[in-house]
Order: C-alpha cells, then structure tokens, then sequence
C-alpha cells in the first residue's frame, strides 16, 4: 500500500467514492448500474417480443417476476457456495439477508431469473422459448452495464500488471476510499488486470453474435439463449482464471470455472440437439390494429380505443408460422383452424389430406386455438398445444433490437 500515488504513464483510474447519501438513504452505485441494465434490458427485450407478435408492455409484467426471482436465486447460489461466512466458525446465520452488503452470483441469478420468466410467462400465455431468446442479447448487455459497478466498488480485479489499461484501485472502506493525512485517496500499489471491464467488453461481443446469428439463422426454440450461454460461458472460464479474489476452489480450480465448463457444455448440447423454426405470435382476445408488413413491431394496440372502450390485454397466444403471422400483419386476417380429427389419448391431429401430426396434451385457459402450421396454441394459463416442426425457415425483413437484464440491485456479483 502507498500513501502517495504512484506515476504510471498510462492507467485506468478507479473511482474513490461507491456509496453516496441523499439524507439517510444510501445510493450505491452498484445497483444503480444494476438498474441501469434492468432498464437497458427491458427496453430491448420489448422490441424484440413486439416483433415475434408479444403485446406492448409484457415485458414489464415479466421483470416483475424475473427480477425478484434473480435477486433470490443469486443469494441463494452465494450463501450455498459461500457457507462459511454464514454457518462456519464466527459465522451470523441473520447475515444471509443482507444483501446490501454483497454476495451475490451470477449462476444463480441466471437460474432464479428463467424460473420467474417463465412463471410470468404461463400466466401471460407466451411460449417460454419465446420470451428466452427475446432477452438473449439483452442479457448480455445487462451483465455489461453491471459490472460498472464493480468499477465503482474497486474489486473484481486481476492480478499485477504493466499493461497500459492497468487498473488503480483504491483502499475502501464503507464505500469510499481511505484517506492519507494530506486527503488523499490511498492506492493499492501497482496496477491490476480490470478483469470486469474484460468481462463487461467480452458480453458486449456475445449480444453482437447474438443479434447477428439470430438475424442470419432464425433461431428458434431457445437456440438464441443457447447461444448466449455458451458465449458467456467461454468467456467467463478464462476471466475468472485471471481473477485474485477469494473464492471457493475443486481441484485448486476455481468454482466458478467448473461451473462455466459444465454450463456451457449443457448449453451447446441443446443447440446442437434442439431444432424449430422461430415462433411467432398472434393475440387471442384483443383489438388488433394491422399496417404494413415493414412494421417490425406487433400490431396488438393495447392502448387502442374505439368509442370508449377500455383496452383489453390478450388472454393469450396463438403460435404460427412467419409465413403466417406476416400475412396477419399485412390483412388483419389470422390463418385458418386445424381441420380434421384429434385423438386425445395420443394427442395426434389429423387434417384433411389425411396428415397426422403429434401435439402435446391440450392446455387449460382462457382460450385455446390450434395452428395448422405448427399445431400449436398457448393460452393465458400457460399451457401449449406442441406440434413437432421441421426445420428452421429463412429470411426477415424485421431487425432485431434490443438487450434485456437478470439483474440484482446489490452490492456485489460473484
């Protein structure tokens, strides 16, 4: 440690304060950052539920599910890897709720995040594989925005260097950096990998695959998020390698390491084995205004209103074809019932060239229609009818947009 700071000619200066007061609230600028993703995340998760056919505003009824759920699942993946803060020697069972002073993970907040995504999503009647690989560039982008605030905090850093973008970071303590008798900030002496800023450059390249491989291949299926993990993952192995910061070992290897390499095998294996065309949805239950087919958004208007009438939310979803849904986007017109004969002991659909298709049980909710591109329908309850599809179809005059955020307003992520 040094009391005066050092002189390098070139270095990445970190912030001496992490914490302001407005009163007696304290704003961290760590969950700002946090909200700040959540934010980013949102706005481009809507775009791109708007132009698989998703009403305006889901996305906020599933942030309202995912978020909680996120912030739960990364304390729980903390406080399970990390028990001996809690439980061991000296350890304050009461301290597992405070998340104000950090100790959160990113694997946890990932999983506990897809289980309130995808809660949110039964109740809003859209395929979970929809909403996944909606976000699946905004995660990313989140996770970016969010590693700021380690900045701010000055932690989450590599080892010694001499390389010009060599990090400085401070002596905190309570959220500012401690002072020499002169007011100075005290330095940690050298200069250190910002491995978050590594981490945080590293997910701004996997939303960019992501956009760009989702554009090109029209993933469908939850290939999208597939790809996303495998991106992250990749990258987290070798960041976390670089990492000096405490933390749980198997084998002298980091956790966090192991756990990138077995999520990123299981990742790759469903993008290899899944396969589906991209989904697409039209609202049952609601006012639908149609335009042109260079609209890239859902022509569901919530906020429609004809002589007084209140807008009324889809009471769920019908699943069809690109093929179909651009033709409704074009004529208001939505594509024709299934024909032909179900046999509910083997949920196989006959039409009316004597075709068969196998479906999956029929869901309960407040509507249900079937498809007879994909032999699918979802409803407000969650449940969908599943036909089995070939193969992924080309071509989108749409653009993707967008980044959403599994984010947790706290003040540390493992």
């Amino acid at each position: 440690m040094s009391l005066a700071s050092p002189t390098y000619l070139a270095a990445i200066p970190s912030p001496s304060t992490a914490v302001w007061h407005l009163g007696p609230i304290p704003l961290r600028a760590y969950a700002l950052c946090i909200i700040a993703g959540i934010v980013v995340a949102c706005w481009v998760t809507d775009r791109r539920l708007r132009q698989r056919g998703v009403a305006p505003g889901a996305v906020l009824d599933i942030a309202l599910w995912a978020v909680p759920a996120g912030i739960i699942g990364a304390r729980i993946y903390h406080v399970i890897t990390s028990p001996a803060a809690y439980f061991g020697t000296g350890g304050d069972p009461i301290k597992v709720f405070y998340i104000h002073e950090g100790g959160l993970g990113i694997w946890g907040a990932v999983a506990g995040g897809a289980v309130g995504a995808w809660l949110a999503a039964r109740q809003l009647g859209i395929p979970f594989a929809v909403v996944a690989d909606a976000l699946a560039p905004g995660l990313p982008l989140a996770q970016a925005v969010g590693r700021l605030g380690n900045w701010f905090n000055n932690e989450l850093y590599g080892s010694r260097t001499d390389l010009p973008w060599g990090l400085e970071i401070h002596r905190m303590d309570g959220g500012q950096a401690l002072r020499d008798e002169a007011g100075r900030p005290i330095l940690e002496e050298g200069l250190y990998h910002p491995t978050f800023a590594y981490e945080a450059l590293w997910n701004v390249g996997v939303a960019a695959l992501v956009f760009f491989l989702d554009r090109k291949l029209r993933l469908g299926r939850g290939r999208a998020f597939a790809l996303y993990v495998m991106g992250y993952t990749a990258g987290r192995f070798w960041i976390e390698m670089m990492r000096t910061d405490e933390a749980n070992t198997i084998l002298g290897v980091r956790l966090n390491v192991w756990t990138a390499a077995l999520v990123f095998l299981g990742a790759l294996a469903y993008f290899l084995l899944v396969r589906g065309p991209r989904q697409y949805l039209i609202p049952i239950g609601a006012s639908v205004a149609t335009s042109t087919a260079a609209s890239d958004v859902s022509q569901v208007d919530l906020s429609a209103r004809q002589a007084g009438e209140q807008p009324v939310a889809p009471e769920g979803y019908r699943v069809v074809s690109e093929e179909q849904f651009r033709h409704w986007q074009e004529t208001g017109e939505a594509p024709p019932e299934p024909t032909g004969t179900d046999d509910p002991a083997t949920g196989t659909t006959t039409d009316a060239s004597g075709t068969s298709t196998t479906t999956g049980a029929s869901g309960t909710g407040t509507a249900s229609t079937g498809d007879a591109a994909t032999g699918e329908s979802v409803t407000a309850a969650g449940r969908s009818d599943d036909a089995a599809t070939a193969e992924e179809r080309p071509g989108d005059a749409a653009t993707d947009g967008g980044a959403a955020a599994s984010a947790r307003p706290a003040e540390r992520d493992s």
